[in-house]
């Protein structure tokens, strides 16, 4: 059930983002030209997006794997639906963990560095 859930929440994302991007958000070139930034940022502990830029390095670990090509090739279908189900939630993560980014981006370009004076 949490698998579910969990899906379900990636693919919403997914169809969010890509409504988005076609409605004034972040164009997809955006959001891609991001992925160093936040990773950079992630980091150096300036963004919180740790255990989630550990998740999505992990899929695209999964994904690109020369291991996993034994289960394609033995179980065809199968092997071929957990990889399918894998680029689905990494590209529905990276989509909203880039709003999120450009969104944390924008609010601590607004903010003006200095010093609090008690």
């Amino acid at each position: 059930m949490a698998k579910t859930l969990r899906r379900a929440s990636a693919f919403s994302a997914l169809a969010k983002a890509l409504v988005s991007g076609a409605r004034g958000g972040p164009s997809l070139g955006k959001r891609l030209a991001a992925l160093p930034r936040m990773m950079k940022a992630t980091a150096r502990g300036e963004y919180d997006g740790g255990m989630r830029v550990i998740m999505m390095a992990a899929a695209t670990a999964y994904v690109v794997s020369p291991i996993d090509v034994i289960p394609e090739a033995a179980l065809f279908v199968f092997g071929l639906v957990d990889d399918a189900a894998m680029i689905a939630w990494l590209a529905g993560s990276v989509l909203s963990e880039t709003e999120r980014f450009l969104q944390w981006e924008k609010q601590r370009d607004a903010v003006l560095p200095g010093t609090v004076v008690p």
